[in-house]
């Protein structure tokens, strides 16, 4: 366990060697060396990241007299990887194959891995739990080694057994206008439609330069102003998409219209969250409202807006491609690293 501060003077406890060496001030170039070891380790393998540090400190210790008894340093690298290449054939020699196995079997041995590696953390109490999670995470993304596939969100407060697994995708719920409080907030098999373009009432002399002859003239650009905005939202209405995200902002005027017809939006959703819905739910993002078709609609057998804790998340679960999952950590608070 290891209290240190971050950069901007915030409390961080943590016994995760990664997060420790991240947060350190450190100056010695052999070090520097050390952390970069250990985020390397922590970027490809996501553990192990204190034993590497360990031994590397070890190897250094134990070459420094040879080094000063003058033995070349390359003779102590051909060394050292010799040792290595025999301690790799070994671990070979020592590894369980999964092929063959049945799926129950090779969760069984997973799990098994998860909760060796979760024995040293701050969550080392409920390994067992948490190994179950992990391993349905990763059995849900099928052969896809895309790790991004799998979100992680992090909610302050509860028990660590308040932790759970969505079969799908979960986000905070994004920054909303008025109105939505009278959009429904669960569907069952709804059609989704993902943008990436504003949903909101904006002035088109920001898009171009308009000169009238005729002051009469300024409130047929104002009417086409708001002819151009209702048009793309009767476009997705007629889509027949019951929920609709989009990357960037979902304004007053189409929060209202949506809620009037009972569809659910969220606007200002992460990119990665709107990637992800869009590989679980089946659908494609989509750049314009024109043409859309049932194709580039995606649907998911249960979408909900759900409090936990003392957020707000959008969930969807039961997608068809089954290819993504969430996990919703609670627990400690901010400080505490889960």
């Amino acid at each position: 366990m290891f209290l240190t501060f971050g950069d901007k003077g915030s409390v961080i406890i943590s016994n995760d060697g990664a997060t420790i060496m991240k947060l350190l001030d450190i100056v010695h170039p052999t070090a520097k060396i050390l952390v970069d070891i250990a985020k390397s380790q922590d970027s490809e393998v996501g553990d192990g990241t204190t034993t590497v540090v360990l031994l590397a400190a070890e190897f250094l210790k134990e070459a420094k007299p040879f080094v000063e008894d003058g033995v070349h340093s390359q003779n102590l690298i051909r060394s050292y990887r010799t040792a290595s290449t025999l301690a790799i054939e070994k671990v070979k020699e020592l590894a369980v194959s999964i092929e063959g196995k049945s799926v129950e079997e090779k969760k069984g041995l997973l799990a098994k891995c998860a909760a060796t590696t979760l024995s040293s953390k701050l969550i080392g109490g409920e390994k067992e739990f948490f190994a179950t999670m992990v391993v349905d995470a990763v059995m849900a993304i099928g052969d896809d080694d895309r790790l991004n596939l799998i979100g992680i969100k992090k909610v302050p407060g509860g028990n660590m057994r308040d932790s759970f697994l969505v079969d799908g995708v979960a986000f905070k719920k994004t920054f909303s206008y008025a109105g939505f409080e009278q959009q429904p907030k669960k569907f069952l098999n709804p059609k989704i439609l993902l943008l990436n373009i504003e949903l909101e009432l904006k002035s088109e002399k920001e898009n171009a330069e308009i000169r009238l002859s005729d002051p009469s003239q300024y409130q047929s650009i104002v009417d086409a102003e708001w002819n151009i905005i209702y048009d793309k939202l009767d476009k997705c209405v007629e889509s027949g998409a019951k929920v609709v995200l989009s990357r960037l902002a979902i304004g007053d005027l189409a929060t209202q219209y949506f809620a009037d017809r009972d569809i659910f939006c969220a606007g200002r959703v992460a990119e990665e969250d709107l990637n992800r819905v869009a590989a679980a739910a089946g659908g494609t993002v989509q750049t314009s409202v024109n043409n859309i078709i049932p194709e580039v609609l995606g649907t998911c057998e249960i979408f909900e807006e759900k409090q936990v804790g003392g957020e707000r998340f959008n969930i969807f679960s039961g997608c068809p491609s089954g290819r993504t999952a969430t996990i919703v950590l609670r627990g400690g608070a901010d400080q505490v690293y889960i």
